[in-house]
């Protein structure tokens, strides 16, 4: 059995009511992802790395734009998600919320360190997992590692 009904369709853009908002990453989106991941790197290892290698210090452009390009693919096969923050004219990459298969789901997120610990960081966290409740079909999703 598929870990999201067959006739489930992902969001593609969601509002946070910040003047920011999520939407799947795409390959396209590298210019602006590895400059986020890796000018946070040292963070995002402490939160990540264990669980997943993720972001390796040699990580380069070219493997991030095929992990991208992964990302992608999988969210159109509905393996997996990776949902992209952006401001409003998507100038910048903000950070990422994830959503992966586990025994139902498992949601992590993170914002680049210039945001850590304000007030777009705090929206995020109680925003996600109200958008998960409301518009995914998941009944205990596990929020975090």
């Amino acid at each position: 059995m598929s870990w999201l009904p067959s006739d489930f369709v992902h969001p593609t853009r969601v509002e946070l009511g910040t003047g920011h908002h999520l939407r799947p990453i795409r390959e396209s989106d590298a210019d602006r992802d590895y400059p986020a991941v890796m000018g946070s790197r040292e963070r995002l290892w402490s939160l990540f790395g264990e669980e997943w290698g993720w972001p390796p210090a040699t990580m380069t452009p070219e493997a991030n734009r095929l992990d991208l390009a992964r990302h992608e693919r999988e969210a159109e096969a509905h393996e997996s998600f990776n949902y992209a923050l952006f401001d409003a004219d998507e100038t910048a990459l903000l950070g990422c919320v994830y959503i992966d298969p586990a025994e139902d789901a498992l949601i992590t997120w993170w914002v680049v360190d210039e945001y850590a610990g304000t007030d777009l960081e705090r929206a995020l966290d109680a925003f996600v997992p109200e958008w998960i409740a409301r518009d995914w079909p998941f009944a205990s999703p596990r929020f975090g590692f």
